[in-house]
C-alpha cells in the first residue's frame, strides 16, 4: 500500500513540469472577461458615468467620471497585461478591487446566484424562488401562444438574478494569480525575472568573493 501511494505521489509530482498551464489558463479565461467589461464602459462612457453617479437608478458613487474611467481603464489594460503575462501580480490587485466594488455596490443585494434557481439550490432565496415561479409562468404562456421549441432551440430560458457569484469567482481567480504569479515560460514576467536574476548574479558573486577575501585576511 505504501509503495502504491509513493508511486501515485511520484506521478502527481511529475505534473509539476507543466504546472505553468494553470496560471496560463486563468489568465486566458479572465482576459476576455475584463476586456469586454472595460471596452463596453468606454464605448458608452457617458452612460457609464451616469450609472455610476445617479443615486436613484444607478450606484450613487462620488466622482462618477473619475471612477468610471479608472474602472474601465483597469479592466481594459488589465486584460492586455493578463494576455501578455506582464505585471500579473501587480494588476491583480486593482482588478480584485473592481470586483469587490462591483460585488458590494451592484450584486450583493441580489444574493449569491448569478442565474435564478429554485428551492433545489443551496443558495436559493425568496428572490430567486419567486423568479423561478415567474419563469415557469412565462414558459407556460410561450408554450401556449408562441413557438416555444424555436425560442429555446439555442438555449434554455433563464432569469438573470445578478448575484455576486461571478464577481466572487473572478476575485478568487485573481487572488490565485496574485499569489502564484503569471507562470513559467509563457509569460513576460517569467523572462523578465530571469533577466533580472542574471543581471544580479555577477554582483552577488562579487559580494561573496569580497566576503571570503575579508575573512581570509
Amino acid at each position: 500500500m505504501t509503495a502504491l501511494l509513493i508511486k501515485i505521489r511520484g506521478l502527481l509530482d511529475a505534473t509539476r513540469a507543466i504546472d505553468f498551464i494553470a496560471p496560463l489558463l486563468l489568465r486566458l479565461y479572465l482576459a476576455p472577461v475584463f476586456w469586454m467589461a472595460g471596452t463596453k464602459k468606454f464605448a458608452s462612457f457617458d452612460d457609464t458615468v451616469a450609472w455610476f453617479g445617479n443615486p436613484d437608478w444607478g450606484l450613487g458613487l462620488p466622482f462618477p467620471a473619475l471612477l468610471a474611467f479608472l474602472a474601465a481603464a483597469t479592466e481594459t489594460v488589465g486584460a492586455v497585461l493578463l494576455v501578455l503575462g506582464l505585471g500579473v501580480r501587480l494588476i491583480s490587485v486593482p482588478l480584485m478591487a473592481t470586483m469587490v466594488v462591483a460585488a458590494v455596490t451592484v450584486h450583493l443585494q441580489n444574493g449569491w446566484l448569478a442565474i435564478a434557481e429554485g428551492t433545489g439550490s443551496l443558495f436559493a432565496n425568496e428572490r430567486t424562488i419567486g423568479a423561478v415561479e415567474r419563469l415557469d409562468r412565462a414558459k407556460d404562456i410561450l408554450r401556449e401562444h408562441g413557438n416555444y421549441s424555436w425560442l429555446t432551440e439555442n438555449g434554455s430560458l433563464v432569469i438573470l438574478n445578478n448575484g455576486i457569484e461571478f464577481a466572487a469567482t473572478y476575485f478568487i481567480m485573481l487572488a490565485t494569480l496574485f499569489f502564484i504569479g503569471a507562470g513559467r515560460y509563457l509569460s513576460a514576467d517569467y523572462w523578465l525575472a530571469r533577466k533580472l536574476d542574471a543581471a544580479a548574479a555577477p554582483s552577488s558573486n562579487r559580494q561573496r568573493a569580497g566576503a571570503l577575501s575579508d575573512a581570509s585576511a
